[in-house]
């Protein structure tokens, strides 16, 4: 295995396209495709080594396809929205080729995101003889790493999970998010949910808040949301009890949401203007800025990992597995700011992992199935070290 075919041109997969190609050791053949060729050949321009490029409308299937016979990799890398990880499975299964994205499926018309439906795959898969990743970025994706980790080494059993996220950056933006606009404001205005006690448990959004003492940054108000990878680790982590996920979010960026909430750019269904039918939340991403543009000029740092307690050797335990990114740093190195790098590095360490076949299978698996040893290994020299630290 040596070639992959990275679909998505934006700010994360700049990065994993940019990475890819600083590793022609591993990958061999680097292919880059968006629906917008001007953004891959954007991304060309910046990287070490050259890259092939192609248009592509990954909700074709029928497109995808063909492009995949084209260009014959040994890997696909869904750098895209979320929306489009069933088209491109799909064409991953009627091509035969291994599958590895950064965030689970929503669809369009419905601000909900699980893993039902790319979990539906795993017998496809299997019987084809290709194997899919699922979540491969920081978090999900590293932080589903960490949590392996911790289950492996630092404790019998793991008790309670917090996830916490801190971006304590600043790109003098009056309101601009650091991922996708439609995507990032639909996460963050739905219902925040958590599992405890054997149930999930919901909340009003951004209603439940605890202030987290981050690595590097010190103590932030931190927000509960509902996150992905939360579904998949309460399925593979033995004896848990509880696990959250929260994200910090500044005063001026809050004011600003409840605003638009307010007045409803935030909707996701279908208006009426001036005889044409848009949804708001579509036309206020075209206003905002492209999160791209924030990486120059971006300053401070990210501070994201897993608060983990529980018991080993008959002792409770409590450690913090975490990573620390400084943004004018990914900005030196691939023009990037630290959140487009945290999620475009893990997916090239998880390319590798597949590549080398030091992960290998049939079957839809997500990031805690998987040997967290080489990755942390892999992902620590990438860019992205991690440390672990005694509470």
């Amino acid at each position: 295995m040596e070639g992959v075919l990275i679909i998505g041109a934006g700010a994360a997969g700049s990065v994993t396209a940019q990475k890819c190609a600083m590793n022609r050791d591993v990958f061999k053949r680097v292919h880059l495709a968006s629906r917008r060729l001007a953004s891959c050949e954007a991304v060309a321009k910046r990287c070490v080594t050259p890259i092939e490029i192609s248009q592509v409308d990954a909700d074709n299937v029928a497109e995808t396809v063909a492009l995949i016979k084209k260009v014959k990799p040994d890997l696909v890398i869904n750098m895209a929205l979320p929306y489009q990880d069933l088209p491109i499975m799909d064409a991953c299964l009627e091509t035969g080729v291994h599958y590895l994205d950064t965030a689970n499926y929503e669809p369009r018309d419905v601000a909900k995101f699980e893993y039902s439906w790319q979990w539906r795959y795993q017998d496809r898969y299997k019987d084809k003889g290709i194997m899919a990743i699922l979540g491969c970025g920081f978090d999900p994706g590293q932080s589903n790493i960490y949590c392996a980790y911790a289950q492996e080494f630092l404790f019998d059993t793991i008790e309670t999970i917090d996830i916490i996220d801190c971006n304590d950056g600043s790109h003098g933006k009056a309101f601009a998010t650091n991922f996708n606009p439609e995507i990032n404001i639909r996460e963050i205005t739905a219902r925040g949910r958590y599992w405890e006690a054997g149930e999930w448990k919901e909340t009003e959004p951004l209603s439940v808040s605890k202030v987290f003492d981050y690595p590097g940054v010190g103590e932030r108000k931190s927000f509960l949301l509902y996150h992905e990878e939360l579904e998949s680790l309460v399925l593979h982590l033995k004896g848990l009890r509880r696990i959250r996920f929260w994200m910090t979010f500044g005063d001026s960026y809050l004011r600003h949401l409840e605003v638009m909430q307010n007045i409803g750019m935030t909707r996701i269904d279908e208006v009426e203007f001036e005889g044409k039918r848009i949804v708001p939340i579509r036309f206020l991403r075209a206003l905002l800025p492209d999160p791209a543009s924030l990486a120059a000029g971006y300053t401070g740092k990210t501070s994201i990992g897993c608060l983990c307690e529980g018991v080993k050797d008959g002792k409770k335990k409590r450690f913090f597995i975490y990573n620390i990114c400084d943004h004018a740093e990914t900005y030196k190195e691939v023009r990037a700011q630290a959140i487009s790098y945290t999620t475009g590095v893990p997916a090239v360490t998880g390319a590798v992992m597949m590549v080398t076949k030091q992960w290998h299978g049939t079957g839809v698996f997500n990031m805690e199935q998987m040997d967290p040893d080489p990755f942390l290994e892999d992902v620590g020299k990438r860019g992205l070290p991690w440390h672990v630290e005694e509470r």
